[in-house]
């Protein structure tokens, strides 16, 4: 049954309600189907806007409160990202180069002005897109069609994962014992989920205003 805008953003605005209800219906296959959240979000470019933040920051705080296990979700979590990262890549290696050619070509300057970018600032732009929602999607994609070395980027998406997988479970298994961010688990999640949009919206915006300008 197709779920409506409301029902979707009651999930999202209560995430933490929701994960625990799917733990007591469903028991280790919601670890599983984690895994494919994180993956899908960071592996697929289609899938940009899945709640990765506040689902690893959720996970953290039911993890602390005995629900769930943090050994186990660590290294789960953190081989998801590095394999969405990973595939991610290889797809953007594999087919990227093709948008600067056919039918919807891009501009063959652009092509050579990101793979610039990426020689210079590739290692950094992996790592802290890790933490930018919508954004961490098209990272890998455009560090494969700008040809970034393989092991360099192996590396930095090792590294990537493993600050922002551990960073956001350790922030909700620690802060989340705190009784007042229990209390207050749903409003913290809803900033949580509009500070991770600002990225992407003021990127857009900037995008937006230049167009304006050019047209």
């Amino acid at each position: 049954m197709a779920m409506s805008p409301d029902q979707l953003l009651n999930i999202l605005l209560h995430f933490d309600r929701f994960l625990g209800l799917f733990l007591q219906e469903y028991g280790n296959w919601v670890y599983a189907a984690l895994f494919l959240v994180v993956f899908a979000e960071t592996g697929l470019v289609f899938t940009p806007v899945l709640p990765g933040d506040s689902m690893l920051f959720v996970c953290g705080t039911l993890a602390g409160s005995g629900k769930m296990s943090l050994m186990v979700l660590l290294p789960l979590l953190i081989v998801a990202a590095i394999l969405g990262d990973a595939v991610n890549y290889a797809l953007g290696r594999t087919w990227g180069v093709r948008l600067f050619s056919g039918r919807w070509r891009l501009q063959q300057k652009h092509l050579v002005q990101t793979e610039a970018f990426y020689r210079l600032h590739g290692g950094k732009t992996v790592i802290i897109g890790r933490f930018l929602p919508v954004i961490r999607t098209f990272v890998p994609f455009v560090a494969g069609t700008a040809k970034m070395g393989y092991f360099r980027f192996f590396g930095f998406n090792v590294s990537g994962a493993l600050l922002w997988v551990g960073g956001l479970l350790s922030a909700g298994f620690f802060l989340g014992r705190l009784p007042w961010v229990k209390s207050w688990l749903s409003p913290i999640l809803v900033v949580l989920v509009v500070l991770s949009l600002l990225p992407a919206a003021a990127t857009f915006a900037q995008s937006y205003r230049a167009r304006r300008k050019n047209a």
